[in-house]
């Protein structure tokens, strides 16, 4: 039977990591340290993932050290499992440009003479979703100018000014009609209508305003910079006359201001807490004419770190059971009064049990340590086992993915080895859940599989075959690979970015979806070890069939624009 801290030993948790209270999980002596073997084992995967997910890597977000220390095992093993290094300067990390962006408060700008101040009247946009791909989004662009005339755009959701009228020109939107109109304006990338203006201002409200002046994570690839970035400020409503010179209320769509508008405003740039790292090894084929080919495998390894406060673990899990069956999925919303009496049934059957476990570390036991512990388990038993594959293969334990797939963005934009050596790329995410807990929707033997045979038909066949042909008897569900999937989960993982040039590529995930999806609760006591085991197996041999076939898997599917925006 389980056993449960005491309250001292929360109280002493809370004492010792201040910030970071993590006691969800019974104390221990931490994870074992038993040599693993080149067999596939659930032993193996729990001993890896309790390493991979513990308190200790404080939720892997990339460019903290807690990402760093996990990173730092992983080399660790990849360097005992003898996979040669292949990131940068002969070691397994390749770094990625990621940096800490923060709104620069010098900034300044002048309507006639009516000075407007920085997180009063405005503050410069974070990022603008005006995506090249999903794989991330734009900061908004910078501005210096003076006597830059000001035009009324109208309303976000209603008719809103010819985006040729507005050429070189501040035009100014009142508050959108809904936020749905305003996320429409960027989604949709009707903002990119306007690219042609020298400001865009938004009206927000002031605490939006506030909130835009906290620094966030920005990929700056200065050899790939970001195709758009458009120069958009927030603006109080108050603003809004003193910009236009009169009431929006009173002016029409396209009407000029009394006075123009002079300034600039920027961003200031900082170095994360620690280097963001991708995670890079190869594993040689035994092939003399197919070894300089790869089949990469990835997965990433970072999170989404540490909430700001602990919040109670069993109250988290058992609001989401009822009200957020999909965690972070489902858009947080209050419970219905009957929802309400259905999460203090379960609440009070848990505080039966035991006490309440506050908890600010998100551990991402399934998000992705699941994926990270699965290919060690397999570069294990390659690397080690009796049957090697022909084709060289390509780890690569992506960062930033969280962030918006940046660890990928940048190893397939700065390959170590040539792109088009790569045949195929075989990423998993999420693999640990699934269980009965979780009452996947495709069932209990369910496999998730996207994009299998969206640029290689003989791929995804091949993915099928192996199922069959050695009884592995998962049951694929491919419910979230269909065209105009509103989750548009072709588009949200690493794979995308290797299948943006081209390159064929297997999604694999254990379950659509759980309550635990990016919160305090995803950790490694509910993960599903015997049905992560049967899903590495099968894996191992889906990608040593790849490895070993005597052609490149045919790609008879158009190839997308490599720099244009994910299409599902």
């Amino acid at each position: 039977m389980q056993r449960f801290p005491t309250t001292i030993a929360i109280l002493s948790c809370v004492l010792a990591m201040p910030g970071r209270v993590a006691c969800a999980q019974p104390p221990s002596a931490g994870p074992t340290t038993d040599p693993t073997g080149p067999s596939i084992s659930t032993e193996d995967l729990r001993q890896r993932l309790a390493i991979i997910a513990a308190d200790s890597m404080e939720g892997r977000e990339a460019g903290r050290r807690g990402a760093t220390r996990a990173a730092e095992y992983l080399v660790a093993e990849l360097k005992r499992l003898g996979l040669r290094p292949a990131g940068q300067a002969g070691t397994y990390l390749q770094a990625i440009p990621l940096v800490v962006r923060a709104p620069d408060p010098a900034s300044a700008l002048v309507v006639g003479t009516d000075t407007l101040k920085f997180g009063d009247d405005f503050v410069p946009y974070p990022r603008t979703a005006v995506q090249t791909f999903l794989g991330g989004n734009a900061f908004g662009g910078t501005f210096r100018g003076s006597g830059v005339p000001v035009i009324y755009g109208g309303q976000i959701g209603a008719q809103l000014v010819d985006p040729s009228l507005v050429r070189g020109a501040a035009v100014v939107f009142s508050a959108p009609a809904s936020p749905v109109a305003l996320i429409q304006f960027f989604q949709a990338n009707e903002a990119a209508r306007y690219a042609d203006a020298a400001v865009i201002a938004l009206v927000r409200t002031d605490a939006v305003l506030r909130a835009f002046q906290a620094p966030r994570d920005f990929y700056s690839d200065s050899t790939h910079p970001w195709p758009q970035q458009l120069p958009v400020i927030a603006i109080a409503e108050r603003t809004v006359d003193r910009m236009l010179g009169a009431p929006a209320t009173a002016m029409s769509v396209g009407a000029r201001g009394r006075s123009t508008l002079s300034g600039r405003f920027g961003y200031l740039d900082r170095q994360t807490e620690t280097p963001s790292v991708n995670v890079v090894a190869i594993l040689p084929g035994t092939d003399e004419r197919l070894r300089d080919e790869y089949v990469a495998i990835g997965s990433h390894y970072d999170h989404v770190g540490v909430l700001p406060a602990p919040i109670d673990h069993d109250s988290v899990r058992a609001f989401n059971q009822i009200v957020r069956p999909r965690g972070a999925d489902d858009p947080p919303r209050p419970a219905t009064a009957q929802e309400a009496r259905q999460v203090q049934v379960l609440l009070d059957s848990l505080r039966k049990v035991h006490p309440a476990r506050p908890d600010s570390i998100n551990n991402g036991a399934d998000d992705d340590g699941s994926g990270a512990a699965l290919m060690l388990e397999l570069a294990e038993a390659y690397a080690q086992g009796a049957s090697r594959p022909r084709r060289s293969l390509l780890f690569v334990f992506h960062t930033a993915e969280e962030k918006g797939l940046y660890g990928a963005q940048y190893f397939t934009d700065h390959p170590p080895v040539p792109l088009s050596s790569i045949v195929a790329q075989v990423n998993m995410d999420q693999m640990g859940r699934g269980g009965s807990e979780d009452a996947p929707p495709g069932g209990p033997n369910a496999l998730v599989v996207i994009g299998s045979r969206r640029l290689s038909t003989e791929l995804g066949d091949l993915a099928e075959r192996v199922n069959e042909t050695k009884s592995h008897r998962l049951r694929f569900d491919y419910e979230f690979d269909r065209d105009g999937d509103p989750t548009k989960a072709y588009c949200r993982s690493d794979h995308y970015m290797y299948a943006r040039y081209g390159i064929p590529v297997a999604f694999f995930g254990a379950a659509a979806w759980h309550r635990d999806y990016h919160m305090v609760s995803d950790e490694a006591q509910y993960i599903a070890y015997d049905r992560l085991a049967s899903i590495t197996r099968y894996i191992g041999d889906f990608v040593l069939a790849v490895a070993n076939l005597d052609h490149r898997p045919v790609v008879d599917k158009p190839k997308p624009d490599p720099n244009g925006t994910c299409v599902q």
